[in-house]
């Protein structure tokens, strides 16, 4: 039987984190469509990939600490260095290249989006109808509307 170590999990964990980055750069190109429902749809996807990579991630950091490492990355790069598999240290560097790769793919979606919600935000505030001020009433008891105008940016 073969022992698990942390390097048991880690093909897996490349090739989810390669996956997310995939499903990440579809995301960007549905975000600048402004296609919601593709969206939504790619939203489930990604939090279950992310649910597996978390759940890779945790296998790891246990592993490390049975093998009397700490259970994160720093443990991660100890343990390499006495390690036997040949191919780990490759796997682990490539692993922690996309995983930065992903980072930048989300903060980019992440303004994204950002820029649709402040067009969307933008869009209400001209819907709704000016806030009065304090004076409800003119000088003359009768009362008065607020006239301010609103400019409408579209596109």
């Amino acid at each position: 039987m073969q022992s698990v170590t942390p390097f048991s999990s880690l093909r897996d964990e490349q090739q989810l984190m390669t996956t997310l980055l995939a499903l990440m750069k579809e995301e960007q190109r549905h975000l600048v469509a402004a296609d919601i429902d593709a969206i939504a749809e790619l939203t489930v996807r990604k939090t279950a990939l992310v649910g597996q990579l978390s759940q890779l991630a945790a296998q790891r950091h246990q592993t490390l600490a049975a093998a009397g490492f700490t259970a994160a990355e720093a443990g991660m790069e100890d343990w390499l260095v006495g390690a036997s598999e040949a191919e780990a240290a490759s796997l682990w560097k490539a692993l922690l290249e996309t995983t930065r790769e992903a980072k930048e793919q989300n903060r980019l979606n992440s303004l994204l989006v950002n820029k649709h919600m402040l067009h969307t935000q933008g869009a209400l505030n001209a819907m709704r109808p000016t806030a009065q001020s304090g004076n409800f009433y003119g000088p003359s008891g009768q009362p008065t509307t607020n006239t301010a105008s609103r400019r409408v940016v579209i596109g």
